[in-house]
């Protein structure tokens, strides 16, 4: 079981970026192809830039070619939460952190195999810990 981590909105905006809170916070979306990560090909570990729970590992990653950074499953099944989204005249998923529970993008039943899925995930939500 995650222990969650709680802050207020105060707390929140001294420790992340504008653009991250807008996103992790705010459920917000960064502009597509504008982050680093998307073309990042080095082996280690996403985590939540807010709360540094581990959520993707690399060797998942793949080219979407939908300028977000795209998992085809999550690092544990504890890892993320989901929730319904129908804003934006959409039926999506939204995925969360299950530690903070933090915006991190959406999944799609549309990604290669073998999990079939696309976690469509926000750059600026995470942070790349390198494997030695």
């Amino acid at each position: 079981m995650i222990k969650k981590v709680i802050k207020t909105d105060a707390e929140w905006k001294k420790i992340l970026t504008p653009e991250q809170y807008a996103v992790l916070r705010k459920k917000g979306t960064e502009t597509p192809g504008s982050c680093s990560l998307l073309s990042n090909k080095k082996k280690g570990v996403y985590e939540c830039a807010g709360c540094r729970n581990k959520l993707f590992k690399s060797s998942g990653k793949f080219e979407s070619g939908t300028g977000w950074p795209s998992f085809t499953e999550p690092y544990s099944d504890e890892a993320l939460e989901y929730k319904d989204d129908n804003s934006l005249l959409m039926r999506r998923t939204e995925v969360l952190c299950a530690k903070c529970g933090g915006h991190l993008g959406h999944v799609f039943p549309d990604g290669p195999p073998p999990s079939g899925k696309r976690y469509c995930i926000n750059g600026v939500a995470l942070k790349f810990k390198e494997s030695k």
